[in-house]
């Protein structure tokens, strides 16, 4: 069974400026570029029809597209560090999208995410890095910022288990209003969607 989530899709210019940021930190598992992502609402394991009842209920959500922009760099666990991370500047556009998406989730039964929206694109997994180490290696990135880019659909994605995250896989994509679509890719149809969930 997949586990699914919402995301925001990283464009290759941001991905690459992302990309940048590897390495000098030890104990860190990079996430492959291919697989940044910023995660909107975690949903889990879910079985095939209710993974149709969410992408049905997602039909709904009509917004506009919005900019946004990555901006600095931080760490998950302050005594026992697990993840670097990349933030995101002040967007309330995407709190807006984030806070709709939540709610559809929680009319559906799913269970409400007990941590608070914090906007960030993992970069790596930590195991065993030290927290001067991870210190150390924040203060040096701390002015990171890529240009500002668009917003133009949100994703239904899954992962399988696996070590380090990912592959993650494009279910189901719904665009955002005045997104130019042609430079978005593939839009899965539902039923794409629901073949691959079972």
């Amino acid at each position: 069974m997949p586990r699914l989530f919402t995301a925001l899709e990283i464009p290759r210019d941001a991905a690459l400026s992302l990309s940048l940021l590897r390495g000098g930190l030890p104990g860190a598992r990079w996430i492959d570029v291919e697989n940044y992502h910023l995660t909107l609402r975690f949903i889990g394991d879910v079985e095939g029809h209710v993974a149709d009842e969410i992408a049905n209920a997602l039909d709904r959500v009509h917004r506009p597209s919005f900019p946004i922009a990555l901006s600095g760099v931080g760490a998950f666990g302050q005594k026992k560090p697990h993840a670097a991370w990349a933030g995101v500047s002040a967007s309330p556009d995407l709190t807006a999208l984030q806070a709709e998406i939540d709610r559809i989730c929680q009319r559906l039964g799913l269970p409400a995410d007990p941590r608070k929206f914090m906007p960030h694109v993992t970069l790596a997994r930590l195991r065993n890095s030290s927290p001067l180490d991870v210190a150390q290696y924040l203060s040096a990135r701390g002015n990171f910022s890529t240009l500002p880019f668009r917003v133009g659909r949100f994703v239904l994605m899954s992962s399988r288990d696996s070590v380090g995250g990912g592959p993650y896989i494009v279910e189901e994509a719904w665009p955002l209003s005045g997104a130019d679509t042609r430079t978005s890719s593939r839009v899965a149809s539902a039923s794409d969607a629901s073949r691959i969930m079972r």
